[in-house]
């Protein structure tokens, strides 16, 4: 039988206590890690030689190593060189970093997938290098690359409930904490999983509207 009282008196006000952190993580990182890949993403495809080497030992890197390792990196290393970030400042700044390593490989795919003619035309209209990238070849490609960089949102929105593990108490760590003072584990984490099943059904139908929305005509169609 389920008890209500728990639910509305307990469980409730916590996890919804911990909701508003895990989304003042997961919207600014998600914007601003998106916007980073794009920039990231141009440099790997478009930079110079040292440059696209940077981007891709980046990449390799935060891609390479577990998102728990950067987190604690980001916190509890970090003060030994003299750089200390609060709990939801080493948090977000992780979640960043790693978005925008995995935002610039879908990025640079579907820039790669652009016509060089489109590159050639606007050229011969008098563009520079820079403004067909900007103008021409991103907008184009991150429309190309927006169901996999909604994918990326999607695992954002699921890896944010590592942030307890720097002492971050959005809504995993409030359920953590809720269910180790009740013993209501059961109850507590099958809340915290329905509110993280909410989370990812609402971003899924926002981000299925934005790929409606943004397609382009004849692209990928069957």
């Amino acid at each position: 039988m389920i008890d209500t009282a728990f639910y509305m008196q307990e469980v409730l006000p916590a996890l919804n206590k911990g909701l508003l952190i895990s989304l003042a993580l997961i919207v600014p990182a998600g914007i601003i890690g998106f916007v980073c890949g794009v920039a990231l993403g141009v440099i790997r495809v478009f930079g110079g030689a040292l440059p696209r080497k940077l981007g891709d030992w980046y990449t390799s890197l935060i891609r390479g190593v577990p998102l728990a390792v950067q987190l604690m990196m980001v916190y509890y290393a970090l003060p030994h060189c003299g750089i200390y970030f609060d709990p939801y400042g080493a948090a977000l700044l992780s979640f960043i970093l790693c978005s925008a390593a995995y935002h610039s490989e879908y990025i640079r795919g579907a820039l790669l997938s652009i016509s060089q003619g489109q590159v050639r035309a606007a050229q011969a209209l008098g563009m520079t290098m820079a403004q067909t990238v900007l103008w021409i070849i991103v907008p184009q490609a991150a429309r190309r690359a927006l169901p996999g960089c909604g994918n990326e949102i999607i695992y954002l929105i699921k890896y944010s409930s590592l942030a307890y593990l720097v002492t971050c108490m959005e809504l995993m760590g409030e359920g953590k904490v809720l269910a180790s003072d009740t013993f209501r584990y059961m109850e507590v984490f099958l809340a915290v999983g329905a509110y993280y099943l909410a989370m990812v059904t609402v971003a899924t139908w926002i981000l299925r509207w934005l790929e409606q929305h943004y397609a382009i005509p004849g692209f990928g169609s069957r």
